[in-house]
């Protein structure tokens, strides 16, 4: 009877973490110790938990991207491994470590697309990048998306004939 208690204060304590205002990784770089604590234990155990999935992940990814399908899975498959191992190195850290005041750990990117992309996404927060972002210049905030024609020329201005 002890067992199925302490076993559903485990679950209890686990999945209590999803019904917070704020993700894991929101709480793992929170300035707060108690909730930044919280959140890097639960993004470590997140991230041991499910790094394995990096790797047919990124297998079908290169699959489907490469021109022969055989060598963009290979070429995947080599990207997945790496990424697993990143996403289980960083969990590990992150569960050893949370702990440590002013220590916010060495997250990887919440996507299984990219595990090194921390860039906005392009469905985030109205995120549309225009031609003017291409040129280092800052586009006024109402401006239009270019369309693909526009922003392949303008990328295409600094490429080296």
């Amino acid at each position: 009877m002890k067992k199925a208690i302490t076993l559903t204060m485990v679950f209890c304590f686990i999945f209590s973490f999803p019904a917070q205002a704020k993700n894991v990784w929101e709480m793992a770089d929170s300035p707060k110790y108690g909730e930044k604590a919280g959140g890097m234990l639960g993004r470590g155990l997140l991230n041991v938990a499910t790094s394995f999935v990096d790797i047919p992940a990124q297998t079908v990814r290169g699959a489907e991207e490469g021109k022969p399908e055989f060598l963009g899975a290979v070429g995947g498959f080599a990207k997945g491994a790496t990424c697993t191992v990143l996403r289980a190195a960083s969990g590990v850290i992150d569960v050893a470590g949370f702990w440590v005041p002013g220590f916010n750990g060495l997250p990887v990117s919440r996507s299984y697309d990219n595990c090194l992309d921390f860039g906005p996404k392009p469905a985030e927060a109205g995120y549309a990048p225009s031609a003017a972002v291409y040129q280092g210049t800052q586009a006024a905030p109402s401006a239009a998306a270019p369309s693909e024609a526009e922003s392949a020329e303008s990328r295409l201005k600094y490429v080296k004939k």
